[in-house]
This record gives C-alpha cells, structure tokens and sequence, in this order.
C-alpha cells in the first residue's frame, strides 16, 4: 500500500493532446454564432435594432470585456483547490455561458413588441453572453502553456486545436443560415450549446493540471498581482507587437464573419443560402493550409508562416472588392482561407513564447493573466466593428433590412473589404515588427529534428 508521500510523488497523468484541442470545438461553436449572426438576426431578419444601436451595443461590450478579462485571468491565477486553477471556473462558467447564449438569440416575444426592452435586453445579453465566454477562453487558454511544456508537445496540440476550432467554425458559421432557415435561430442555438456544453465539460474533466506543484508555487512565490503583471508587460515590447498584430487580425476576421451575409445579399443579390456557399470555401481551404503549414512548420519559422498568413488575407481583399459574381468571389475566399490558415496555426504558439518568456524574466507563474491580457488586446477589435456598423449607418444611411439605403451594395463592400483590407494591413507591419532571439526562432527546426 502507497504512503501519502508516495502517492503525491506518483507520476503525474499527462494529458491528451487530443482530449484538451477537441475542447476548442466546444469552446468555438456558441462564439461564433453569437459573433457572426448577432447582427444578421436582429438588423435583417427581426429588425428590432438599427446599425447604429448595434454598432452602440459592440462599443460597450468591447469596454466591459476589457476590464474583465484581466479580473478572469487574476482569479484564476489565483486559485487553490484540490481540482486545480482552472477546471472550476470552467465546471462553473459553461453552464452559464450556455444558457446566456440560448437566451441571446431566444428573446420573449413580449420583449420584441417593445423597441426599448428589446435594444436593452440585445445590449444586456449580448455583454452577458461575451463576458462568460472571456471567463471560459481565460481558463481554457491558460492550460494550454502549463499542461505542454515542449515545443513538439505544443505544435500537437495546437494543430489539434486549430483543425477542431475550423471544424466548429463550419458548423457556427458556414452552416448556421441553412441550419436556422430550417428551424429558427432559436433551436439553432439551444443545440449548438448542448453540444457545446457536453464537449467543454468532456475535456474539462480530462485536463490534469499539476496540483501539487501549484500549490508549491503559490506557498513559495511571489503571488500574482494583477499591476505588476501590467507593468510586467508594459514594458515588453513583443507583448504589444504581438497584441496589436491579433487585435487588427481579430477584428478582420470579425467583420468578415458578420460581413458576408450582407455582401452576399446586397453586392451579389444573391439568397442567404448562397452565404454558406462562400464561407465553406474559405474554411475548406483553410482546413487543407492548416495541414499544410502544420508540415512546413516543422522546418520553417513560425514567425515566417505567421507573416504570410497575414499578408494573404490582406492582399485577397483587393481583388474581392471588385468581385462581381459568386464564383469569383469564391476562389479569391478560398485563397484568402489559406492565410487564415496560416495566422490559426502560429498565434498561440507566439502568445506561449511571451508568456514563456514573461516567467523566465520575473519567475511568477500568472498563465492565465497573461493570458487574459493578451485577450483584451484581440477583443479591443471590437471598436474597429463597431466603427463598420456606425459607418454603415451614418455615411450609407443602412439602418436595416427595412431601410438599407440607397448604397446597401457599396455598404456591404466596406464592411467586408474596405475595413478589413486596412487591419489586415496594419496587423502585417506590425508583424514585421516582432523578432525573437536566434534560440527562439529556431525552435520550429529543433522540433522537426526532435520528431
């Protein structure tokens, strides 16, 4: 029989790459409806809320998830129990965050008769639904750096992550307009987060976070504290290079989301159906450059695949503005989905080289703060789409379906080219920006010679 000694110094159940990547379908599937049809629902199929109140709704969000990601990663951090950091605010949160997600696009129908309760009920929920996904990704994405420490270890998992996060993506995303033409956004939603909910809770409860080193670093280090963590980061360049490169990617790939429904019915004129069409181009593509560049990785920079991934998706939205049917429109998204590919594949192995080399030069453990921190600077893209609604309503007059405007064509094409075409290229120079010291930047090689 095993003493207590014994046992604490058995080794620890290393955890399934599969098991926590296949979390990021969980994770991925209720965000991206929720971020991609939140307009789409309420501007031109219920028309309960102009662009400029949604524009309105965006920028209090994005100002509330600011403030609160930061607080997320800090009480994580912060935690002690004997399941670990992160696995009870994910047991706590998911079902939170489904049933806010459910309730988001499930609006009482005596709500819906009156503007003003349903502009406050959208704006309350739709702060309600965004806040308890920051609480999820805070948790989920700090594992990520303490449970794979190596490189080989990391470029698994993360591919692994990328592929089931695509996955879900084609299911919120590409799917969801025939998926709710079918049967409502109402029902679309509860069975997106039932599964969302199984799937969450699955890797959850498979993630096997070193509890007793934890609990030596909490006793013997210096406790993570929210300033210094700022201050830590204030001063590191890479940190902002990096934060401003996601955040103008973030908020490209936001406006193209919530864009092509609207390009694909008032530039194209063509059904909503035909939406599914164009972004299962994208994300096909996509699939086959995360494979792609997977292989490549292995033998070239990150850094280098994160770059092109970026200047791709910034040159493809030139020629997509000039698009004039469907099948053109088409083959440059399925170009484009092979930089988006790209940028998927590399930016969390980026982000886990700044937290990495956060703790290498303070030697305090505050994963899911950097984490956090990291995420306000991606979720400040949402002041960039709040300005595409509030452009769409006061220089092309589209309020919504009921009035578009008298230029909804041209409205459609700056949401989805113009404003993107400017993130993306801001998101590159930054990117040209950001190096890493020799022994960094080749780690992708030593992990080919590893393998």
């Amino acid at each position: 029989m095993k003493t207590k000694t014994q046992a604490s110094e058995s080794p620890l159940r290393k955890t399934s790459p599969f098991r926590y990547g296949f979390g990021m379908f969980g994770t991925s599937i209720p965000v991206n409806m929720f971020k991609s049809y939140a307009a789409a629902l309420y501007l031109t199929k219920l028309n309960l809320i102009t662009s400029d109140q949604m524009a309105r709704i965006v920028f209090i969000y994005t100002f509330v998830d600011a403030i609160d990601n930061p607080i997320y990663g800090l009480l994580s951090d912060r935690t002690n129990t004997k399941w670990g950091k992160r696995r009870p605010w994910l047991v706590i949160g998911t079902p939170l965050l489904i049933l806010s997600f459910i309730m988001f696009f499930n609006m009482p129908q005596g709500i819906q008769s009156n503007e003003t309760q349903a502009y406050i009920y959208i704006l309350l929920m739709y702060i309600l639904t965004g806040t308890l996904d920051s609480l999820i990704n805070a948790n989920y994405g700090a594992l990520f750096p303490t449970l794979f420490k190596t490189d080989v270890e990391r470029a698994k998992t993360n591919g692994i992550r990328q592929i089931c996060q695509l996955v879900a993506m084609v299911i919120s995303i590409v799917l969801t307009p025939l998926v709710a033409k079918a049967i409502g956004y109402g029902l679309t939603a509860i069975i997106y987060g039932a599964i969302a909910l199984v799937v969450i809770l699955y890797m959850t409860f498979g993630c096997h976070e070193n509890i007793e080193e934890e609990k030596r670093e909490l006793e013997n280090a210096e406790k993570p504290n929210l300033f210094k963590a700022i201050i830590a980061l204030a001063t590191n360049s890479k940190f902002w290079i990096f934060g401003f490169a996601s955040a103008f990617y973030s908020a490209a790939f936001s406006l193209i989301s919530q864009a092509v429904p609207f390009y694909v019915k008032y530039t194209l004129k063509l059904n909503e159906s035909m939406t599914t069409v164009m972004l299962a181009a994208v994300f096909a593509f996509a699939l086959i450059g995360i494979v792609v560049f997977s292989a490549i990785s292995k033998k070239v920079e990150i850094i280098k695949i994160w770059r092109l991934g970026f200047i791709v998706m910034a040159v493809g939205f030139i020629p997509l503005y000039f698009a004039k049917n469907l099948p053109v429109a088409i083959v440059i998204a399925s170009i484009m989905g092979v930089g988006v590919a790209g940028c998927l594949i590399t930016m969390d192995c980026i982000g886990a080289k700044i937290i990495d080399n956060d703790y290498e030069r303070h030697g305090v453990k505050r994963e899911g703060m950097l984490t956090s921190l990291i995420g306000v600077m991606n979720r400040l893209n949402g002041l960039y789409v709040a300005l595409g609604y509030k452009i769409m309503y006061n220089v092309f007059g589209f309020k919504n379906d009921l009035e578009p405007g008298t230029q909804p064509d041209v409205a459609s094409k700056y949401l989805l080219c113009v404003l993107p075409f400017v993130a993306m290229l801001i998101a590159s120079i930054f990117s040209m920006l950001l190096h890493f010291n020799k022994k960094e930047e080749s780690e992708a090689v030593s992990v080919s010679a590893d393998e």
